[in-house]
Parts: C-alpha cells; sequence; structure tokens
C-alpha cells in the first residue's frame, strides 16, 4: 500500500538537495524556457461593490486565475483573505507572481461574498470578475491599474484597483509590539476598540496596507501582540520609505472610526524602544478644527527584533533528508488500484508495503514505486474501504521518532476520492500538523471532491474533537485538472509536478519556525588533496 523513496541532504547520486529520484519534479524548464523579469507583489483593492447581503454589507474575498499560454482553462492562482462587512475592501493578502517580459500573462480576478466557511466557491455569492493581462498593470502609469468589475448583466459591480511592486530579495523580518496611551473615545456607550493598519508609501505618493493588528476591545490604553513582518512587506528593503500608521476604533458594521495617524520609518523603528519612538496620533480633520488639540493619543514602539528568515534550500544544504511515501488507492471503487486483500490469506490491510516486502518497502525512485504497483496488482485483490488514517497514522509513526529537524516527511497519497474513514483521517491530520510532515492528496477520476477539499484546510483550518491543526499540512490535487486536450502530454505533467509540490517549502518551513530549528551550516565543498611529487636532481 505504501512504498519509500528517501530524498534531499546528501544524495548518492551527487545531486543537490530536494526529489532527486522524482521524474520530472526537480525541473519544471518545459513550463517556460523564459528567465522571469522580476518577481511583482500584486496588491488588490476594491470599491463599491455589489451588496449581496439582506442585514449587513458583503464579506468579499477576491480569487486569482492564471491562464497558460496556448491554453483556454483558467487554474486558481491563490486567494486573498476574506474581509466582513464593506464594500471597499483592501485586501492584505498579496500576490506574488514571475513576471516574464516578453510573454502575455492572462490573468482573471473574481469576487464572491462568503456566506459560510466551505472552500467550494459555487456555495458563495459571485459579485464580478476583471480580466486583464499582467503586463497591463506592470505598464499602467506607477503600476496601477484601475478597472470595472463586469460579468453581472445589468449591474454596476464597481471596480478593482491592483498595484503592482517590484520585489526586494532582502530576507529579513521583524517582530515588532506596540501600545497606545490616551486614545480618543469614540464608543458612547464604551471606550473605543483600537487597531493599528500599516501602509507603506508609493513612489507616486499613494499607500499600499501591509498589515493589520488584531482588536483591543474597550480600552483606550491598548496593549497589542507582538507580531512578526518580512521587511519586503513592510518598505521593500528601502529602509527610509515612509510608513504610515492609521489608528481605528473597530464597528461591527465594517465603519470603523477613524482616531489618527502617524508616519515613520524602518531606520526609525530599528533604534527600538526609545524617546525617538512614541508617536503622537494626529486626527487631520480635528486639528484643523480645533485650535487647542494637541493629539488623538499617542502610540509607542514596545519592542524591535530583527530576523534573517532562511529558505527551503538553507536547510537542504544542510543536510535535512526529505523523506517520500507513496501510498496508492487499491480499494476496488477504481481502477488504479489501499484497502485491498493479500495473499495468501485474503486479509484486507490498508497500510502494506507496495514492494511485499514490509522490513525493506523503499523503492528506488519513481519507476521502483511503479514496478511495485504493477507487481503487486497481479498478486493483490482490489477491495475497500478507503481509509487514509492507517497510512497517515503509519508515516506520523516515523516523523513522531525524528522531530530535530535532520528529516521531514512527505505522504502522496493516489485515490479517487472516495473516503470511508473522514472522521478519523482528520483526527490523524489535527496530530501529523505537530510533526515534520506534509501530505499530498492527487485526486483522480470524476468523483467529487469536497471531503478532499475539506482536508486541504487552505480555507477553513481542519479541525477534530475542537482541535485545530497547528498548521497547514495538507495539499489536495485533482488530476483531472491537468489533463492537456492539445495532447502536450510533457506540460500538462510539468504542471502537475509543479503544483503538487508547491506548498511542500512553505509547510516545511512552518514547523521549522514554530519549532525554532535552525538549518545546519552547509557542509564545505570537497576539496581533493594535492599530491605533490617531488625528484632530485
Amino acid at each position: 500500500m505504501f512504498a519509500l523513496e528517501k530524498a534531499g541532504g546528501q544524495p548518492a547520486s551527487g545531486r543537490s538537495g530536494g526529489f532527486p529520484n522524482m521524474a520530472s519534479v526537480g525541473d519544471f524548464n518545459v513550463l517556460s524556457s523564459s528567465i522571469p523579469a522580476t518577481k511583482v507583489e500584486l496588491s488588490v483593492s476594491c470599491r463599491n461593490l455589489l451588496d449581496r447581503d439582506t442585514f449587513s454589507k458583503s464579506d468579499p474575498i477576491c480569487v486569482l486565475y492564471t491562464q497558460a499560454i496556448g491554453n483556454k482553462e483558467w487554474r486558481e492562482f491563490g486567494r486573498t483573505e476574506v474581509i466582513d462587512n464593506t464594500l471597499n475592501p483592501d485586501f492584505v493578502r498579496k500576490f506574488i507572481m514571475d513576471y516574464f517580459f516578453e510573454e502575455r500573462e492572462n490573468l482573471r480576478f473574481d469576487f464572491y461574498d462568503v456566506d459560510s466557511k466551505s472552500p467550494n466557491l459555487s456555495k458563495h455569492d459571485f459579485l464580478g470578475q476583471m480580466f486583464c493581462t499582467l503586463g497591463e498593470i506592470v505598464g499602467s502609469q506607477g503600476s496601477r491599474l484601475e478597472k470595472s468589475i463586469v460579468g453581472i448583466p445589468g449591474k454596476k459591480c464597481g471596480t478593482v484597483i491592483v498595484t503592482a511592486e517590484e520585489l526586494g530579495c532582502c530576507r529579513d523580518s521583524v517582530l515588532m509590539q506596540f501600545c497606545a496611551n490616551k486614545l480618543d473615545k469614540k464608543d458612547f456607550f464604551g471606550k473605543s476598540d483600537p487597531f493599528l493598519v500599516f501602509h507603506r508609501s508609493n513612489e507616486d505618493g499613494s499607500f499600499t496596507i501591509c498589515h493589520k493588528t488584531e482588536v483591543i476591545k474597550n480600552t483606550l490604553n491598548p496593549v497589542w501582540q507582538a507580531f512578526k513582518i518580512s521587511v519586503r512587506a513592510l518598505c521593500n528593503g528601502d529602509y527610509d520609505r515612509t510608513i504610515k500608521i492609521e489608528v481605528y476604533d473597530w464597528d461591527r458594521d465594517g465603519s470603523h472610526d477613524f482616531i489618527g495617524e502617524f508616519t515613520t520609518s524602518y531606520r526609525e523603528l530599528s533604534r527600538g524602544q526609545s524617546q525617538f519612538n512614541v508617536y503622537e496620533v494626529i486626527n487631520p480633520k480635528k486639528k484643523g478644527k480645533k485650535k487647542k488639540y494637541v493629539n488623538s493619543g499617542t502610540v509607542t514602539l514596545l519592542s524591535f527584533l530583527i530576523e534573517t528568515e532562511v529558505s527551503f534550500l538553507d536547510y537542504i544544504k544542510g543536510g535535512t533528508q526529505i523523506n517520500f511515501t507513496v501510498a496508492i488507492d487499491f480499494t476496488a471503487s477504481n481502477a488504479l488500484g489501499f484497502g485491498a486483500r493479500l495473499p495468501p490469506d485474503g486479509r484486507v490491510s490498508h497500510e502494506f508495503a507496495l514492494n511485499g516486502n514490509p522490513q525493506n518497502p523503499y523503492c528506488h525512485g519513481i519507476d521502483g514505486v511503479m514496478e511495485a504497483y504493477y507487481r503487486s496488482l497481479k498478486s493483490v485483490q482490489l477491495y475497500g474501504p478507503t481509509n487514509f488514517a492507517p497510512v497517515i497514522n503509519h508515516v506520523a509513526r516515523y516523523a513522531a521518532s525524528v522531530k530535530d529537524g535532520s528529516q521531514y516527511f512527505v505522504l502522496l497519497i493516489i485515490t479517487d476520492g472516495v473516503i470511508s474513514d473522514m472522521a478519523q483521517t482528520k483526527e490523524s491530520i489535527v496530530n501529523a500538523s505537530r510533526l515534520p510532515m506534509s501530505i499530498i492528496i492527487v485526486g483522480v477520476g470524476p468523483a467529487e471532491f469536497d471531503a478532499m477539499e475539506e482536508l486541504d484546510g487552505d480555507v477553513v483550518r481542519i479541525s477534530s474533537r475542537g482541535k485545530f491543526a497547528e498548521r497547514d499540512i495538507v495539499q489536495f490535487v485533482p488530476f483531472r485538472d491537468y489533463i492537456d486536450r492539445s495532447g502536450n502530454h510533457v506540460l500538462s505533467m510539468a504542471r502537475l509536478a509543479k503544483d503538487v509540490l508547491a506548498e511542500i517549502p512553505e509547510q516545511f518551513l512552518s514547523y521549522m519556525r514554530v519549532r525554532g530549528i535552525k538549518p545546519s551550516p552547509a557542509p564545505p565543498p570537497y576539496t581533493p588533496p594535492i599530491h605533490v611529487l617531488q625528484t632530485q636532481i
């Protein structure tokens, strides 16, 4: 039922880390022979969206789709967060894309009013869409494109503003904490419910939102939790770039009251807690009306800690081993053929070694996995039910024994999408989220994959018995979305391989960050000894 393969660290083949034995996984050059001119970050805002809620305003989300060259199919690239109760959202979550100067990169921005926790977009109200190319955005004045939202006949759907900014290569992050003192009282029956909104300045004088703090209820002297933000997001590596911080009083209906604002820069903030980082909160309207106006309170920086972000490759270079396990569905509900009757006694197993050797279940590369699969088809009987929990627990036992960062485990499950032990599987995933482990599920066939989408947990974090997963460790990919009707099998399989592995580096890094595990220094390159021959003349 499972096949194991090790990769990463210092492979015997001499190749660098990653998945060296996986066919066409490590090399995605078939996707494009172009080298991206730059990485750009897209920020999305909307104005005057449709109101689809009866007793409140819409709760909008933006979904970005991309379209490959020569392909009519749109593929989801990513989603912003949901912002409650507003028709004028400024989404904090950004889209980071490779910009190819010589290519036409088609984009589609869809907007929905989110009505439930379901990740299925068809269960939410459509608010319209906007089509453009990445080149249009980058080429607009100030790299700021404003277009009408369309898609609902007879309705004005509002406008969308997309701003692009080239990303610097700064890898630092900062951990900051702020408090405030004597903020203006905004609530009639209480004090204020303050929160901070951070913006970085743009070349044209406008500002782009980059962070929001949590809301502290009913206080004029809040202490916000410390938060971490990349220097790239905060100022894109420009230490003197203006950072504007606004203070608001939160209101349930989304019409948050403006308390005031102040400006600073990364260079000023980097001085840490000092007299230089106590800021007067100014409300320009109140200042213009009241002669004796001083301020609307003060905000103080409590701490400022710089951290250099490490990358996935830093760990691989430092020797972290990636262990790869393949679990193949052998239930009778499909032709692929893990629930199977095993010879010689016909017992049903939900975790058997694909190569028939439980003492040594390792296969050499994908070819070895395929060979073991075809061989096992001749000896086992397709059966059922389709239980995921046993294979997840099987790999979890390995992962639980090595939690020092020296190894990480990836489980690939290939299935038809029908699952018989959903509750047990969710519990297994929640438990595994504390381990150095990721799960990839590839759904094969025409079945509905709602259960797999729920396990993916991109929109709603998976939970079991009231306990939520510590981190997102599941990536679901439906195989049918990668069947190229034009017959370009190499391109479609390269796309599949890329998306299958897309979330692994960040999931890997999230485990290392939570556990405070730093990469080991890379070993020095091997230098062969120099033999000096001396002859006496």
